[in-house]
This record gives structure tokens, C-alpha cells and sequence, in this order.
């Protein structure tokens, strides 16, 4: 008996169901998770570009993951998903900025199907789409034991990674915990950046916590649906004038979609550059309009500088 009770308590530990410290699932008393109904959130991811990644990191021939599409990942949180695969990556876009207020201010939505079963994601973000900050994501599941494919996990032993939440529930984030860094002015945020973790344990692959522990999670899972699986970001705190004040706002871009040229009206024109919608420079002009037939068919950010401030819209060349 004794040794039965034993068993049973080391099974416990390495299946990392030994409470942690942090937020539990949904539902139970003390748990962060926000329902996609919640009021707090204002305002949905408006596009997305994503780097798929692959099947399984340690055997790059199987290829990469199929499942989804940018667009499954925009607007409410509906079950409909883009899956990133090993290391797989997506960039979201809000004709706005998201700003730091009282409590938290984004959710990220992943679709489990139940509380134990997370596939984790670090999340990033961004005032210009150049440099981008990861929020101090800690798990300290046990690092011993591979999780597998369909293994669970304790929500318990995670924090500021995206996946802790079971579908229809996001994972909170605040960008307090971020003030005073460099590269970031947390009241003028434009991109917010998913990139899925490495549930590996080999070294070679593994992802790592911000205190360089082994992040475990279901792996492998080599199907069109591997890896973190992204379906909504929500904005708590958001302001659709780039902290211009309404009076200041004199913008727009035309024809939206285009298929040459992209005219701005604006008041003050000094410069554009046109961004990938990972932030990736490609033109800066001193010229309006400009001509964007060199273009390939996608979405691009528009970043306008002007006398009285930036302005930042999406916009399609097709």
C-alpha cells in the first residue's frame, strides 16, 4: 500500500498536476481568463500575417503546417483557427494602437478543448513593427518527462504565455510589466507578435522560460494542425486615433485595396514608408501618391508621418 501511495505521488509530480503558483483554468475561483463575450474587450485583431512553421522541428522533411488561414485569425474569437507549427509565427495589426491602462490590455485566444490540454505561445509586442518585446513568460512544469502529443499540463505552472486557456477563454496580458524598456512605449502599441513554443525537451530544440527553463508541452504533433493553434486576439484598451486627438486627425488612404496607386490625404505630408505586415521596411517616400504596382498581392502597413503626428493604416494591393 505504501508503495502504491508512492507511485501514485511521483506519477503526480511528473505529470506537473502539483499546484503552482499562478492563475488556475477558467471557471475556478482565481483564474484570469476572459470569455470572448467579456465587455472589457473593445476591439479584434484586424489582420494577420503568419510564418507557418513545421511539423516537427527535428524533421524538417515532413514540411510545414497547413491548417487555417490569416483570416481564421482576425475579428471575435470563433473556433476557427491558424495553426503555426514548430516555431511557427503570426503578426497582428489594429487600425490603432492598444495603450496600457488599469489591469490588462490584450487576450489571446487559443482554441483547447479542455483546461489540462496547452500548447504554448510567447507573445510579443511593438510600436513600430521593428523591435519587438517579449512579455517574462515563466513555466515550471517539470522538465523531465516529455509531455506527448495529447499530454496535459497544469495551467497553474504557467504565466505570460499565451495557450493557458481552454477555446472561448483568453490568456490576459499587461503591458505594465513591459514599461521602461527601450524599444517600447507601452501607450502606443501597433503589432502584437505570437510565436509558438518548442514543446521539446531536447536541447537542441527546446524553447526556453525567461529564467532558461525547458518549456514542456504537447510534442511531438506532427499534423496539419501542429503547434500553437491562434484564433482571436482581443483589445481591452485601444485607441483607433494613433493618441491623435480628433481634431488633429485629417487621414486616409485611397483606393484601399489598390492596384497601383495608393493616394493620402493628410494634413502636414512629410514622408511614408510602406512596412510588411511583419514590420519589414520595403519603400520610404517623400511623394504622394505612390506607386505600388512592385507590389506582390497582400496586405501592407502604411506608416505616415505628418506635422501634427504618425498615422499607421492597413491597406491591400491586389
Amino acid at each position: 500500500m505504501k508503495i502504491a501511495i508512492i507511485i501514485f505521488f511521483i506519477l503526480l509530480h511528473y505529470c506537473g498536476y502539483n499546484q503552482g503558483a499562478f492563475a488556475p483554468p477558467a471557471g475556478q475561483f482565481g483564474s484570469t481568463a476572459i470569455h470572448k463575450d467579456s465587455t472589457a474587450i473593445v476591439h479584434w485583431a484586424e489582420s494577420c500575417e503568419v510564418i507557418r512553421g513545421g511539423l516537427d522541428i527535428a524533421d524538417s522533411t515532413l514540411g510545414l503546417v497547413t491548417f487555417g488561414s490569416e483570416e481564421d485569425a482576425i475579428d471575435i474569437a470563433d473556433g476557427a483557427v491558424v495553426s503555426l507549427g514548430d516555431k511557427g509565427s503570426a503578426v497582428l495589426h489594429f487600425n490603432g494602437i492598444l495603450f496600457d491602462g488599469p489591469g490588462h490590455d490584450f487576450a489571446v485566444f487559443e482554441n483547447s478543448f479542455s483546461d489540462d490540454f496547452l500548447e504554448l505561445a510567447f507573445v510579443e509586442v511593438s510600436s513600430d513593427g521593428i523591435n519587438f518585446v517579449r512579455f517574462p513568460a515563466t513555466c515550471d512544469l517539470q522538465d523531465s518527462l516529455q509531455i506527448g502529443p495529447f499530454g496535459s499540463s497544469d495551467a497553474t505552472h504557467v504565466n505570460n504565455l499565451a495557450g493557458k486557456y481552454r477555446a472561448q477563454f483568453g490568456t490576459p496580458f499587461d503591458l505594465s510589466e513591459l514599461a521602461g524598456h527601450p524599444d517600447l512605449d507601452i501607450n502606443e502599441i501597433s503589432h502584437i507578435r505570437i510565436i509558438d513554443c518548442i514543446g521539446s525537451l531536447q536541447p537542441e530544440f527546446a524553447s526556453h522560460d525567461q529564467y532558461g527553463r525547458r518549456i514542456n508541452d504537447p510534442y511531438p504533433s506532427p499534423f496539419s494542425s501542429g503547434g500553437f493553434d491562434l484564433d482571436a486576439v482581443g483589445i481591452i484598451h485601444y485607441n483607433a486615433y494613433t493618441g491623435l486627438s480628433e481634431n488633429d486627425l485629417v487621414f486616409s488612404v485611397f483606393p484601399n485595396p489598390t492596384t497601383e496607386l495608393i493616394n493620402i490625404n493628410c494634413n502636414g505630408f512629410i514622408k511614408a514608408e510602406i512596412q510588411t505586415m511583419q514590420g519589414r521596411l520595403i519603400h520610404s517616400r517623400k511623394s504622394n501618391p505612390i506607386n505600388c504596382t512592385s507590389l506582390a498581392n497582400g496586405n501592407y502597413i502604411i506608416k505616415v508621418l505628418t506635422e501634427n503626428g504618425i498615422h499607421i493604416q492597413i491597406f491591400m494591393k491586389r
